[in-house]
């Protein structure tokens, strides 16, 4: 199916109900904040990105830099939605803003020269990178961006180039954001951060076109990491040249980000279609069981974490060894785990659909 065809379906069902609304906006939420973090090396399971955002707890062992940057990475979330849609252009000064709000404050990082003298350099919040940045390629090559000497004029131009192309509206919402991610990257303006504030954008972008948002999955990062590099082969490695890359040149990326939002779109129409009381998500993604069964014992286990087989057998009418071996099998797909240390009792991991709205209206009520 085309993208175009899914974008009519999609606005074919709108207005969606609150409650859809609101489950969908939650799903969303979890889905692109653990993404985008874990793509950088935030170490906080899906489970733990879903307490600490959805209920301010934090749970399990990681370090607090990670739930802090799980926290300021939603804050920006949210500025970009209310930003996207006031209606306004596109500026330099709300890019610095939401890099500023999702480093929190500067901070020192060490390094160590190749002679082995350690020092240090700052990372500065919400202010463009004061010394070069560039990685280094499977190959062992070093790969340059902007200096920061060419920098402001590169951001100037960006941000310029994009409010005439919305205006000019020659090009599709995905295709503006693709694009913009693209030349963003390459021009690597700030020290940290520059993946999830591109991200930010393209969402930035789809959202100010009344387009659905879309999540780039930390499983799928190699790909999305090979659709950037083909790109860069065909503009080549001089970093202005990236920063004004062309639409013929990076049709590899375009096309990426292009299925993925087409995937998530599908996934979208599902999630609001499927029925809300017997299918169940395990980490964004939905589970597809092929019976009832599965679906009624994680029930039961929501409502009684410790609840027998026996019990079970009884109140579902199947003998206790099917049901054993159902939990196997949920318990071998991650669905349900043991709590930490016990081998009694359930913790159930999948959710039920409305649960994303349930916990959204909690959120928003505190």
């Amino acid at each position: 199916m085309e993208l175009q065809q899914v974008i009519e379906q999609w606005k074919s069902l709108q207005p969606l109900s609150d409650m859809d609304t609101l489950r969908l906006q939650n799903k969303f939420m979890l889905d692109f904040n653990y993404n985008s973090n874990h793509i950088e090396g935030n170490t906080l399971t899906y489970g733990q990105t879903e307490v600490l955002l959805l209920f301010g707890e934090v749970i399990g062992s990681a370090p607090m830099r990670d739930f802090e940057e799980m926290k300021a990475h939603n804050l920006c979330l949210n500025l970009m939605i209310d930003e996207a849609q006031g209606g306004k252009p596109l500026t330099e000064a709300f890019i610095r803003q939401l890099h500023k709000v999702m480093l929190r404050e500067d901070y020192e990082v060490p390094v160590k020269s190749p002679s082995g003298v350690i020092s240090s350099y700052t990372v500065h919040a919400g202010i463009y990178k004061t010394r070069p940045n560039s990685v280094k390629t499977p190959s062992g090559a070093m790969f340059y961006y902007a200096t920061p000497e060419e920098t402001p004029a590169l951001m100037f131009d960006l941000v310029q180039w994009y409010n005439e192309a919305a205006a000019a509206n020659e090009l599709s919402p995905i295709e503006l954001a693709a694009i913009f991610h693209y030349r963003y990257i390459r021009i690597h303006p700030f020290e940290d951060g520059n993946g999830r504030i591109a991200r930010l954008m393209v969402n930035f972008i789809l959202k100010q076109h009344g387009w659905p948002m879309m999540v780039v999955k930390t499983k799928n990062k190699s790909a999305y990491l090979a659709a950037l590099a083909q790109a860069d082969a065909n503009v080549g490695l001089v970093p202005s040249m990236g920063a004004h890359a062309d639409y013929s040149a990076i049709l590899p990326f375009i096309e990426h980000m292009k299925k993925i939002l087409l995937s998530d779109i599908v996934a979208y129409i599902s999630f609001i279609s499927s029925d809300k009381d017997s299918s169940w998500w395990y980490e964004g993604e939905i589970v597809q069981f092929s019976t009832a069964t599965p679906g009624r014992i994680l029930s039961l286990l929501q409502a009684d974490p410790n609840m027998t087989l026996d019990n079970m057998s009884g109140i579902l009418g199947i003998n206790r060894s099917a049901i054993q071996k159902q939990i196997g099998t949920l318990a071998g797909k991650k669905y349900i785990s043991r709590p930490e240390g016990k081998k009694r009792g359930w913790i159930v991991n999948a959710k039920n659909p409305l649960s994303y709205g349930k916990g959204f209206k909690k959120m928003i009520n505190d």
